[in-house]
């Protein structure tokens, strides 16, 4: 089905350029197949037809947003560990999931890719819970040794993703103390080879979620190496996040480098703890970062130096990581906190201005992800992947400077409707028109009187 967008306020965020695209007034069209066919200033050409017309009426219509670093299986896990740094709330976090069915997973991803959609993301990079169960660190070390789950466990979590219809890259972890070399390899192949079988214009990849931070095996980063090679999938790793153990895991930068990571697209996730040789090694090795403002800011981890990183070449994506740890899987105000914590940092306000830092959380998470060539801007050729925001539901009061205003004073409250190929997916206060969304809503809740009798209450 065909759909026409009339009378809009277009930000496209075009490739090649740092100007944000703005049509003040602009007309598009998404075609059958889900891809923008033509756009433009004005009105449409007379002899444009449709199935459907949308008259966006002044509203702003903007590219969906591109979640480079997300975990969708926490939708319901937030306000979890609330007093503790990443690994403290881990504990309380995944020694929860830990306790979790498959088909528990199932349901809590399928609920987080929803929540995702009603807030206008389109696309996600996710991490799914690994097989290998979380086990606690100790001076930023963990001995490799808990028990693994069966196949299932990630399937369904893939499933969730899919069945949601929202575009995503499926991230894996390989768990390499788990068994043999031959069994890390066939498992991790099984993983990539199910989340092959899903629809392509939706199941946009496959990934590995690096684990060479907090993995004991000494060749982690040969197995990851190997694996992208092996299977033509990218890597994301966490990495140097957490303020605790620091130069541990900056140790751990070397196993990368050195296996050749670097040169095959690494994403860095995180990449708060730094030093000026690691990111200047990353950069000219070609590893690109995702940022994570608010989940940053909620776990104390601390701010990444984007700005620096920028202006070194390293190519940026942003991310609202999860529920759990961003709490309100709200992309404004994602960009607004990253904005806010860059420049209270640097003391200067054009270390991060609002067209860049919606660039960063649009078509720059794209990138990072490999898949700029189908989302993260609105042209001709990509997905018709739109939001509707309606600037003056509620009044914000003039538009001085229109995309500005988008990113700084627009929040899901503005958010009218979000598309997905142009079918619409989510309308005005989030909601979903999914047919699971409700049963969806109802297992989750069903969660702590579940898992409680078997972990106890977490903190």
């Amino acid at each position: 089905m065909s759909l026409l967008v009339t009378h809009a306020r277009l930000i496209t965020i075009p490739t090649g350029t740092t100007d944000p695209g703005y049509i003040d007034g602009g007309w598009m069209l998404v075609g059958d197949d889900g891809r923008i066919a033509a756009i433009g200033s004005g009105e449409a050409p007379a002899d444009t037809t449709a199935d459907e017309t949308l008259d966006a009426a002044g509203a702003f219509v903007a590219p969906g947003f591109v979640s480079s670093h997300s975990h969708l299986f926490t939708s319901g896990l937030r306000g979890l560990g609330v007093a503790d740094t990443l690994y403290g709330w881990c504990d309380s976090m995944l020694g929860t999931t830990a306790h979790m069915s498959a088909d528990q997973l199932y349901w809590s991803t399928l609920h987080g890719s929803l929540d995702f959609l009603s807030n206008g993301v389109t696309t996600a990079y996710n991490f799914t819970d690994p097989l290998q169960a979380w086990e606690s660190m100790v001076d930023g070390k963990r001995t490799g040794t808990a028990g693994l789950r069966g196949l299932e466990y990630h399937y369904r979590q893939a499933e969730g993703m899919r069945d949601s219809g929202i575009r995503f890259v499926d991230a894996a972890g390989m768990d390499v103390t788990a068994g043999t070399e031959v069994e890390v390899f066939d498992r991790f192949a099984a993983e990539v080879a199910h989340t092959r079988t899903f629809d392509p214009d939706f199941a946009l990849g496959s990934s590995i979620m690096g684990q060479v931070q907090w993995s004991p095996h000494p060749a982690a980063a040969e197995f990851e190496v190997e694996a992208m090679r092996r299977y033509g999938v990218t890597n994301q790793a966490h990495f140097l996040e957490s303020p605790e153990a620091i130069e541990h895991q900056q140790s751990k930068f070397a196993l990368y480098r050195d296996a050749g990571a670097l040169g095959l697209g690494l994403m860095f996730g995180h990449f708060i703890q730094t030093t000026p040789e690691i990111i200047a090694e990353a950069v000219s090795g070609g590893a690109s970062m995702s940022w994570q403002p608010a989940s940053n800011g909620r776990l104390a981890s601390g701010t990444a130096l984007v700005p620096e990183m920028l202006a070194m070449g390293m190519k940026v994506g942003v991310g609202l990581d999860d529920q759990a740890c961003t709490d309100v899987s709200d992309p404004w105000q994602n960009m607004r906190m990253g904005i806010y914590m860059q420049r209270a940092r640097t003391k200067d306000p054009l270390s991060m201005m609002p067209e860049l830092m919606l660039r960063l959380h649009t078509l720059g998470g794209a990138e990072i992800m490999g898949v700029d060539d189908r989302v993260g801007s609105l042209e001709v050729g990509k997905f018709g992947d739109f939001v509707v925001v309606d600037p003056r539901m509620p009044d914000v009061g003039p538009l001085w400077h229109p995309v500005r205003s988008y990113v700084l004073a627009m929040s899901p409250r503005n958010l009218k409707a979000v598309y997905v190929g142009g079918h619409l997916v989510s309308t005005e206060g989030g909601v979903s028109t999914n047919p699971l969304a409700g049963e969806a809503s109802a297992k989750l809740h069903e969660l702590p009187a579940a898992v409680i009798p078997l972990r106890g209450h977490p903190h």
